[in-house]
């Protein structure tokens, strides 16, 4: 059977899944939930310096569906917990647990920074994980620089404490990738890539904004490309290990990201809907994966794709493919016409063919309800 451990930020994992910081994760019982069902690891609700933050608004989630996905919109907040609270929190936890327990702070002082991080190793956290990135959070909303602050609070909190500390990234930066280089060289044990986007939906009747009237956080599938993209860049260059987050729903979303060269991968969205049990689910996927290529542990697949990714010289650039139509399975729907923009389809005894204006884009091919169009080399219509 192949071995799922991994090593993440220093810590040894049974499993690469890692439960995300978010109200599943934010009282013990729901940390033994995550273990009992299959977790590596658990990030903690996230203990807030910022008082208002730890009484979230209710209703505070909503599903925005779009055509072919949807966003977790959430402004789900942080922990209800004081400093010591928390820390008696943490206590219990590994008491409890057997996995590592990662707790997660968010400050805007040193000196808060300083005293959290303190509490949490002496409570007997097995890392910190650093939440100057929340969505929704006083570093994001304030406007503060916060790759500068992270960079920052992670030289300042290693200082204070033995145990691995883990920055957990925005994606809202012009380059995540100097971002993740800067802070591994400023002693980052490990990263998170990344924290959920900064977003905003409206009710066009009201002309105001949903939920509870401000910004906030939104993730779903549709974000793991931009995972994928940044964490295939960054992790051949950086010393620390990467835990990947954002859009991993299924046991083949975290394959992907193991094959992009991350270490591990958080779930939050993916256990919030289908609940914990989701969990052994991409265990299981992930074992037959393993098995059926031939690969005995997560170092065997680990980064395989990042040496594979083509840059923009090396992308083949030859014309070789046309659309062709398979008239009888052809419906006569009528959607290649209406997408096509270089005036290759056109009527042809009630169904729909070819012509030879085909630039074989093959977004037809994509688009067919009944998958009637093929990409095939040029000279074989």
């Amino acid at each position: 059977m192949p071995n799922l451990s991994t090593t993440y930020a220093k810590l040894t994992l049974r499993t690469p899944v890692i439960v995300a910081s978010a109200g599943i994760t934010g009282t013990v019982e729901r940390l033994q939930r995550c273990e009992e069902n299959g977790a590596g690891a658990v990030v903690t609700k996230s203990l807030f310096q910022k008082e208002v933050c730890r009484i979230a608004p209710t209703p505070r989630f909503k599903i925005v569906k779009h055509e072919n996905t949807f966003t977790l919109y959430s402004y789900e907040q942080a922990s209800e917990l004081n400093p010591q609270e928390y820390a008696e929190f943490i206590f219990k936890a590994k008491q409890k647990l057997s996995i590592p327990v990662i707790a997660s702070i968010n400050c805007y002082t040193d000196d808060a920074w300083l005293e959290y991080s303190k509490l949490m190793e002496q409570a007997g956290a097995d890392a910190i994980e650093l939440n100057l990135s929340c969505p929704h959070g006083v570093h994001i909303m304030s406007g503060m620089d916060v790759i500068e602050e992270m960079v920052h609070t992670t030289k300042l909190v290693k200082s204070n404490v033995k145990i691995p500390v883990i920055p957990k990234m925005t994606p809202q930066s012009t380059n995540p990738g100097s971002d993740a280089l800067r802070l591994d060289q400023a002693g980052a044990d490990g990263l998170v890539m990344f924290n959920r986007f900064t977003g905003l939906d409206i009710d066009i009747e009201k002309e105001a904004p949903i939920l509870h009237g401000g910004y906030a956080g939104h993730g779903g599938p549709w974000a793991i490309m931009y995972g994928l993209r940044w964490i295939s860049a960054v992790a051949p260059k950086v010393k620390c290990s990467i835990s990947a987050s954002g859009g991993a729903m299924n046991g083949e979303d975290v394959v992907k990201y193991i094959l992009a060269g991350a270490s591990a991968v958080q779930v939050c969205t993916t256990v919030i809907l289908n609940g914990y049990g989701v969990i052994n689910k991409i265990n299981k996927y992930l074992e037959e994966y393993m098995e059926r290529k031939g690969y005995n542990t997560i170092d065997d697949f680990k980064g395989k794709v990042c040496s594979r990714i083509l840059d923009m010289d090396s992308v083949d650039r030859t014309h070789w493919a046309v659309a062709k139509i398979n008239k009888e399975k052809c419906t006569s729907c009528g959607k290649c016409f209406t997408v096509c923009i270089y005036d290759a389809i056109e009527k042809d005894d009630g169904k729909f063919k070819v012509n030879q204006n085909c630039d074989g884009c093959g977004l037809c091919a994509e688009l067919c309800p009944v998958k009637a169009i093929s990409m095939v080399k040029r000279g074989e219509v």
